[in-house]
């Protein structure tokens, strides 16, 4: 069980990382990381296999709608995306992607809202960045340079997934190494380094805790290196750019509680001092987090 032992120790362990600090941007009215609070990342599925039914929309009338909404509940990001990561999920080709994700990028990003993309596909990237998009959530590793250098030429984010594999729906096992945090800090590092070199300069790192690996279907050992890596958060900091974190459902342990899974795990990834939290459940996260605030 978590105690409060556990905490002290962890910060014993790395007490030199506790302070540092990451680098702030703006993106259109909006300051993320640096000085600037933590801040949500709605969710909207366009795919009908994702299995968060609150955040599948249908229809693009829909997904503006929720857009709306999420925007209405404390949402300063809308994540979207067009093809679910799970791996029984139907594949989304580049020319289904765009055309269902342009009609929604278009309207959300002409009403003001900030709006990212999910893809590995580098066509769906120019599209949806012309039409609109200030982020790229990147979900993969293959052409990367080639879509870091549109990020930069739109002046755009990206959101640095840390994917084991050609994409996220092509991954294996994951490798955690003797220390999975220092391991994820090693491959961060890198992919920083390459996007930085292409011109981008506003970035968050995101260590993909809700992907599909393999040897990590068991709820247990999945829930037990979700807990740690949020825990440890403060230490990927120390790459100087802010984290996001992917709040996962954990619908095992939850079952018809499962809505209540991401703002749990919300206290913890706050605890290790995450930037940006995306969530399918923005009001409960952001309750959470305000009330953690009073602190």
């Amino acid at each position: 069980m978590l105690s409060l032992e556990h905490l002290a120790a962890l910060a014993r362990d790395h007490a030199d990382s506790l302070p540092a600090a990451v680098a702030e941007f703006t993106l259109g009215s909006r300051r993320f990381g640096g000085s600037a609070p933590p801040s949500l990342m709605g969710v909207i599925n366009l795919s009908a296999d994702s299995w968060y039914r609150e955040s599948v929309c249908l229809d693009a009338d829909a997904a503006i709608r929720r857009g709306h909404v999420l925007t209405a509940q404390g949402a300063a990001i809308l994540d979207i995306g067009a093809e679910s990561t799970l791996a029984h999920a139907a594949r989304a080709d580049a020319a289904l992607q765009t055309s269902q994700l342009l009609p929604v990028v278009r309207e959300l990003s002409g009403a003001g809202c900030l709006v990212s993309v999910e893809t590995y596909h580098p066509a769906v990237t120019r599209a949806c960045l012309e039409a609109g998009a200030r982020i790229l959530n990147l979900t993969g590793n293959e052409r990367s340079a080639e879509m870091y250098r549109m990020v930069a030429d739109h002046d755009a984010a990206v959101i640095l997934c840390h994917v084991q594999g050609a994409h996220v729906r092509a991954v294996g096992d994951l490798e955690f190494g003797p220390d999975a945090v220092a391991n994820l800090r090693e491959g961060f590092a890198r992919q920083v380094d390459e996007a930085m070199a292409q011109g981008v300069r506003r970035l968050w790192v995101d260590p993909g805790l809700g992907f599909y690996y393999r040897n990590l279907q068991d709820s247990s050992k999945r829930i037990r290196h979700q807990m740690q890596v949020f825990l440890n958060t403060f230490r990927l900091r120390t790459l100087g750019w802010p984290v996001c974190h992917a709040l996962p459902h954990a619908f095992e342990r939850f079952g018809e509680e499962v809505r209540c899974a991401e703002p749990f795990f919300a206290v913890l990834a706050a605890l290790g001092k995450t930037d940006l939290f995306r969530t399918h459940e923005v009001p409960r996260t952001r309750a959470v987090l305000d009330t953690l605030h009073l602190w």
